[in-house]
């Protein structure tokens, strides 16, 4: 194999919110020699066997815990379910530090109180989404398919639309037109609110240039991860791309015939696991 070329994108590792949430459950766990978070933390494998390595335990539901205290993952949970956890738990700890995470809720709630019903693009299943969902009081969906819209014909008049943090913004602009085509015939009255966040544009943008000059991009994540999944979306669009959890996984035959490899990595995938995979192409070009 001849020689190649590698080179990093210059957004990876932990977003300032997923760095937060695992210093603040490293810290407890540490403390207490052991801790349950309510579903996964952050959506990264390797990240989770580090944290269960020493103490954090992953459960599914309420009745799952069996201690005392719980914490809530980066990605926040509805009103609702923080309420049942403090009355089922002695200590709830919180993770969810990131700004654009709260904002989203806190807008959720605030088109809520002032009787608008809520519209989010994103996956009605991802623990964020579902988590903004309750701030908007049972008041609202979500979901990526702009056509669902038009066929529900009790919407009400006020309409206010949120994105899922993670997604891409194209998609999200795209997702707004057709809402408002399907809605101006309605006299409705539409509120659009920006919660991407600011990371995951830089984090985005960073890897769409990079594979405009690159023949093959690595995407490194877990596929549990919507904001790794949309990256690998994002550089398929210009550039052959591979979607990998380590260095493990990837195939010298990818890179037959090609002279430049970019990296980059979602926003819970460690600079550890991004350097590794840096290092195995490295040696590989070499040999």
């Amino acid at each position: 194999m001849a020689e190649f070329i590698v080179e990093k994108s210059t957004a990876t590792g932990f977003c300032s919110g997923v760095k937060r949430a695992i210093e603040i459950v490293e810290n407890v766990a540490r403390e207490r020699g052991q801790v349950e978070t309510l579903g996964a933390i952050v959506h990264n494998h390797q990240v989770l066997k580090r944290l269960d390595d020493i103490g954090v335990k992953v459960v599914d539901s309420i009745d799952d815990i069996k201690g005392d205290t719980i914490v809530i993952g980066a990605h926040g949970v509805s009103p609702q379910l923080e309420k049942e956890l403090r009355q089922r738990v002695k200590e709830v700890i919180d993770t969810t530090s990131c700004p654009f995470v709260h904002r989203a809720q806190i807008a959720a709630s605030r088109l809520a109180e002032a009787g608008f019903f809520t519209i989010i693009y994103g996956d009605a299943n991802h623990p964020e989404v579902k988590g903004i969902l309750g701030w908007a009081e049972g008041k609202g969906l979500a979901t990526m398919d702009s056509n669902v819209i038009s066929t529900l014909g009790s919407l009400p008049h006020h309409i206010g639309i949120l994105s899922q943090t993670t997604q891409i913004p194209s998609g999200f602009t795209e997702f707004i037109k057709n809402v408002i085509d399907s809605l101006l015939t309605k006299d409705s009255e539409i509120r659009i609110i920006d919660t991407i966040c600011h990371d995951i544009r830089k984090r985005q943008q960073a890897a769409l240039e990079l594979a405009g000059r690159v023949d093959v991009m690595l995407v490194i994540g877990s596929t549990t991860s919507a904001n790794t999944n949309h990256l690998a979306d994002l550089c398929s669009t210009v550039a052959t791309t591979y979607f990998i959890e380590t260095e493990d996984d990837i195939l010298p035959s990818w890179f037959k015939g090609h002279q430049r490899i970019g990296v980059t990595g979602g926003a819970s995938t460690s600079e550890d696991t991004i350097n590794d995979v840096v290092a195995r192409l490295e040696k590989m070009s070499r040999e």
